[in-house]
């Protein structure tokens, strides 16, 4: 009997793969083109991220990463560690305890208030209530696990200067102690961000629904905790229909330093918090940032004000931190 040769069989499946190459490759850039339309069109609507900056300049959308100046994130996970860093600051803790800490929930939970994990492990740093870490309900608050996590570290004798991995791991008591050491880059990058001479930007559509200015000073108060640096003057009459309230916070006399770094974290925390809680605008430090416009930037005071970029009325005094709630 003769049959097919088998050169013959074989030639079909040559011509199969080439076919199969192409189809992957589509498949791939249909995916890439898919996220770059949805950041290009964060403006009406598309997917919003967050990104961190370790010096203060413009991102762009290739090679940032990579360079080690920059960390996107969620809107969640950005106001997760903006609020474990300036529950940090606001106990008077060093930027070197703030990357610790970011490091940690960076490798227990991504950032999200997991409410789950190995065994009864739970929230941002997956603490354990069988451990001493606190009530279910206290671990799942991330100013309280912030908090708790902080106390303990301060507990260590000479923890600055220890390894991150090794001031981690005296905290924690982890299985893998090794593994925070990965984050501790992109830590650094958000310490500097909320702490130092960079920023937080969000982008994304303006919120559209109401927020409520009563809850953004309530939060405010918690993150302050002790904290005599700043004060929140009482609230002012509703606003009228549509219009925004404002939140300001103002520097005690005589903060000196330690007043500016609480109002740098305070201010990055309500733009990481913007989506959640309605904040349309927030002033800091001759600066600006306005919800779904000019990239979501931070920009220089006056940038929006009337000619010449003069006469700004959101603009916020020295010593002065101004959140804008959607009305």
């Amino acid at each position: 009997m003769g049959g097919v040769p088998q050169t013959d069989r074989s030639r079909p499946r040559r011509r199969r793969r080439p076919l199969r190459w192409a189809a992957g490759f589509l498949v791939l850039v249909a995916v890439v083109g898919y996220f770059v339309v949805q950041r290009a069109s964060n403006d009406n609507g598309g997917v919003p991220y967050c990104t961190a900056s370790a010096d203060g300049k413009s991102g762009g959308k290739g090679g940032a990463k990579a360079s080690g100046q920059f960390d996107e994130m969620s809107p969640d996970q950005a106001a997760n560690a903006a609020t474990i860093a300036a529950v940090g600051v606001s106990k008077g803790m060093p930027d070197r305890a703030v990357t610790i800490a970011l490091a940690t929930a960076m490798q227990e939970s991504a950032l999200r208030n997991l409410d789950h994990g190995d065994r009864d492990s739970l929230g941002l740093f997956q603490q354990r209530p069988s451990q001493g870490w606190g009530t279910p309900d206290q671990i799942m608050d991330p100013v309280y696990s912030a908090g708790i996590f902080y106390d303990r570290l301060a507990e260590i004798k000479g923890y600055s200067r220890l390894p991150l991995t090794v001031a981690a791991q005296k905290v924690q008591l982890s299985g893998f102690p090794q593994a925070y050491a990965k984050h501790e880059p992109d830590a650094t990058v958000l310490t500097a961000a909320f702490t130092g001479a960079g920023h937080l930007t969000c982008t994304g559509p303006a919120p559209v629904r109401a927020g409520d200015p009563a809850k953004v000073r309530a939060e405010l108060t918690r993150l302050l905790g002790e904290n005599p640096l700043y004060a929140l003057p009482p609230a002012g009459g509703p606003p009228g229909e549509g219009a925004e309230s404002e939140v300001t916070l103002v520097a005690k006399p005589g903060g000196g330093d330690p007043a500016a770094r609480t109002g740098r974290v305070l201010a990055q925390w309500a733009v990481a918090g913007s989506r959640e809680l309605g904040i349309t605008r927030v002033s800091y430090g001759g600066k600006s940032w306005v919800a779904g416009k000019d990239g979501d930037r931070w920009r220089e005071r006056g940038a929006a004000g009337g000619a010449n970029g003069a006469g700004d009325p959101a603009a916020a005094d020295p010593g002065q931190v101004r959140i804008f709630v959607r009305g």
